[in-house]
Order: C-alpha cells, then structure tokens, then sequence
C-alpha cells in the first residue's frame, strides 16, 4: 500500500463513534442535508428506512435530515406507496427532466435526484437494506458537516452473505478492488467502494458525470479522486449492513458495467463490443444470454440548463 494512503487511513478512516450526534448536530449549522433512495421494487424494505430517518432524525430536537426522497425508478409493486405512507416525498423518475428520455440504472436515478433535491449535503442509501440503523445516514453526512475539508464520505460495514460472515461484496473482491489496487492504488484503502451508502457536497456531485448503470459507484468515486484530491474522500465504519443478494448472472452483468466504467476512466476509448454473453440451463442445454453493458453516462448536472435555472431561480 503507498505511505500515502496509510496516512489517509490514519487522517479520513472513523467510525460512526467519532462522532457523537449531538457534535454533527452542533456543526450542522444552516447546511442543508437531503437524502436519496433510489428504489426499484423495495416495497418490503423501504418504508422501514424511511420510518427509521424520520422518526430519529427529522425530529424538532434531532433535525439531522431536513428533505428525505425516494426516486422511483419504475416499480411494479407498492414501493412508492410504502415509502410515501412512511413520510418520504416519492418522486417518479420519469417525471424528472423529461426532456431527457430516461434509461434504466441506478446512476440514471441518483443523477435525476439532484434536479429535485436541495440540501448542501446529498446522501444516498441503498433501498434494500434489511435492519437499518440511521447510523448509516448520521456516520456518513457527519465528516461533511465537521469537516470543511471533507467531500466525499463512503460508509464501509461488514457484509455476510446469508449467515455467513464477511463473504459478501463478491463484486467489489473480484473486480472493483483489483481494478483500484491496479490503476486507482491511491483509492486502494476504500473498505466498501462499490458500497450504495454515500454522502458529498452538492457543489462536488453537480461537477461529476454520472455512469447511468452498475458502474455509477466506481466512476464517482475515481472523479472525485481526480476533482478534489484524495485527502477530501474519507470512509466511516457504521457496522453491518443486511441486504437482497443478487445472483451470479446479475453480478456478471454488474462487473462488466464496472469494468466498461473503469476502461472509459483509463483511456476514454470505446470498447470493440459492449456486449456480455452469458449462459443459464434450458431445455436444450446451455443456451446462451447476450447483454448490453451500459456505456451511456450523463454529463455534469452543472451543464444542464433546467438546473443552472433552478440554482438561479
């Protein structure tokens, strides 16, 4: 590992204990801090998420979070309507920036999110996850508000795999951290890098582009390492995190959208063909699945023109 590195462990690397709340609080000042979920058929575990920010967090003696949205990126069972009985603003995603047709993805989401968001601060949470603990929203936002120098925070956590401990984040062992360790080695410290939990400033994200799939994490993060420098990324442990595994043909799909975001970031060149090919059991054998790889991504939200009007309205 670089001596640099080692030292960002020892400078940007806390735990959520770092920082009791009534500290964040006390910095939290006039910043605003929104928080994002993009969901997609999370009916069985969003409102649970949304329930535990509001009741421990958007309260008259704990106002952490002052605007908390769900973007629903086209669910067919009642997600939005868990999630707005939980007391979230539901936002259709379609329904942002319609100028735009919208593709599938989830960074197609988080990116739409900052039209319809307003805080300094933007926190994003997976919609999934199982017995969520509002540490995972105050352990991550709280470096932003305490520390000016600070832009980009990640949660890291355990990760089982069923009841097995530890095994989980097949994706980020098997592709995102060699990738990382290999061409990123100053991002080589980062537990949890492909980890749905994130907070940054919103001067920060509206300068990023935005890869509109799988790859949204690992483009982030790398952009933000050469916008603003190692030392304003930063991680906090906020434990365990509990969530829907996907199966291997999904991950497959997933790694090679994180490799297409990670090729474009090394030489900004096109790959031969953005296809992946897999193979599921059929009647007659292995019969053979092909896939595109996302390679669309969206600009910096600073250059659309909807959004410089807003921020000027």
């Amino acid at each position: 590992m670089l001596e640099e590195v080692e030292r960002w462990l020892g400078r940007r690397s806390w735990s959520v204990a770092d920082r009791p709340l009534e500290r964040i609080l006390a910095a939290k000042r006039n910043t605003r801090v929104s928080v994002v979920l993009p969901a997609l058929n999370e009916e069985a575990t969003v409102g649970d998420i949304v329930a535990v920010i509001r009741r421990e967090l958007m309260t008259e003696s704990v106002p952490l979070v002052d605007e908390l949205v769900v973007i629903d990126s086209g669910s067919t069972d009642r997600t939005a309507e868990v999630a707005a009985a939980a007391g979230a603003r539901v936002v259709a995603r379609d329904a942002i920036l319609p100028r735009i047709p919208a593709v599938p993805g989830k960074g197609e989401v988080l990116w739409r999110s900052l039209m319809v968001t307003t805080g300094d601060v933007v926190c994003f949470i997976d919609a999934d996850l199982r017995d969520f603990s509002a540490d995972f929203v105050s352990g991550i936002v709280g470096p932003l508000l305490t520390d000016p120098d600070v832009d980009f925070v990640k949660a890291m956590y355990d990760r089982p795999f069923g009841d097995t401990p530890g095994q989980g984040g097949r994706v980020t062992e098997l592709v995102a951290r060699p990738l990382l360790n290999l061409h990123w080695p100053q991002l080589a410290g980062f537990v949890q890098p492909l980890g749905g939990e994130y907070a940054a400033r919103r001067s920060l994200l509206e300068r990023l582009p935005f890869p509109v799939g799988y790859g949204v994490e690992l483009g982030l993060l790398v952009d933000a390492l050469h916008t603003v420098g190692l030392d304003a990324l930063a991680q906090v442990d906020v434990g365990v995190r509990k969530h829907r595994h996907q199966d291997g043909l999904a991950l497959g799909r997933m790694a090679a959208a994180i490799y297409r975001t990670a090729q474009l970031r090394l030489s900004r060149g096109h790959l031969v063909r953005p296809r992946l090919t897999q193979f599921e059991r059929g009647e007659k054998g292995f019969e053979p699945r092909t896939y595109a790889v996302d390679t669309e991504e969206r600009p910096p939200m600073a250059e659309i023109v909807e959004y410089a009007r807003r921020r000027v309205a």
